[in-house]
């Protein structure tokens, strides 16, 4: 914009969001964690406990419009990458391993693909590059957005009210426990307005013009229908060094369903030479 009092052209940057986190560790390699969509840092306290106890600093992040970092009407992958790039200046990581869980694993491609000088070990749970189709997460919004939060009491009553729109009865627990009491009453810690509006970006593909050589870890659950064996090619297109595990009884919250074989999966990968 020109200033034609003083002739200056002054340059507008977009704000650098100050994520919440948690931090775990106190000496070794940073690792990032991402959450997946509607969830947050809290879903990974488990684990990252297990690895601030293994040796390495992690910081568990809540991503924009999540939990407790800032509700912004602007939601993408693109977004979310440049975040994590922020949150690394913020806190001066030259080099840290990244492990993302859905949408996170996406945050985390697109965060390698762009900075791989920055990226030690890649980590992706549970999801592959490709675009997923609209309408995955239907059943969960009319759920979320039939709970009449000014009349509950209980988050069992909001249990209640989300039973006629989402039967799975883990799903519910899980979106519930991103439902916190207020001195106010009830209101959700995500930003449903923005992630509602803008959830096709959020299920975009991840691409890139050229791979990178980053060493990288694919976990899928064996119960969980988000990565196909035809998905592997793909993922080899952007990274050449990937490894794939699959975890049996195991569905898409794998690091819920099975959290020992994830962390050992996990810490063998970063343990290699």
């Amino acid at each position: 914009m020109h200033d034609s009092a003083n002739g200056l052209m002054h340059v507008y940057l977009p704000l650098m969001l100050q994520l919440h986190f948690k931090r775990y560790g106190e000496t070794g390699t940073p690792l990032l964690i991402l959450h997946g969509f509607l969830g947050s840092l809290d879903n990974w306290h488990t684990l990252a406990t297990a690895l601030g106890e293994a040796g390495f600093v992690v910081f568990a992040i809540d991503q924009r419009n999540h939990g407790k970092s800032p509700h912004t009407r602007e939601h993408s992958l693109q977004l979310m990458a440049d975040d994590v790039k922020d949150f690394c200046q913020q806190q001066q990581l030259n080099s840290v391993i990244l492990l993302g869980h859905s949408m996170g694993g996406k945050v985390a491609m697109r965060f390698a693909l762009d900075h791989p000088e920055k990226v030690a070990r890649l980590i992706v749970a549970d999801i592959a590059p490709r675009a997923y189709k609209p309408g995955a997460h239907d059943e969960v919004f009319k759920a979320i957005f039939n709970v009449q939060l000014d009349k509950i009491a209980t988050r069992k009553e909001a249990e209640e009210q989300m039973k006629a729109w989402l039967g799975d009865f883990g799903t519910r627990q899980f979106i519930l426990k991103s439902l916190e009491r207020t001195e106010s009453g009830f209101k959700w810690k995500f930003n449903i307005e923005t992630l509602y509006r803008e959830y096709n970006q959020a299920i975009l593909a991840v691409e890139n013009d050229t791979p990178v050589n980053v060493p990288a870890l694919f976990i899928r659950g064996a119960l969980s229908l988000y990565v196909r064996e035809e998905d592997k090619s793909g993922i080899i297109q952007l990274f050449p060094q990937a490894q794939f595990e699959t975890i049996e009884n195991a569905g898409h919250w794998l690091h819920a369903d099975q959290p020992a074989l994830f962390l050992a999966k996990i810490l063998g990968f970063v343990k290699q030479q």
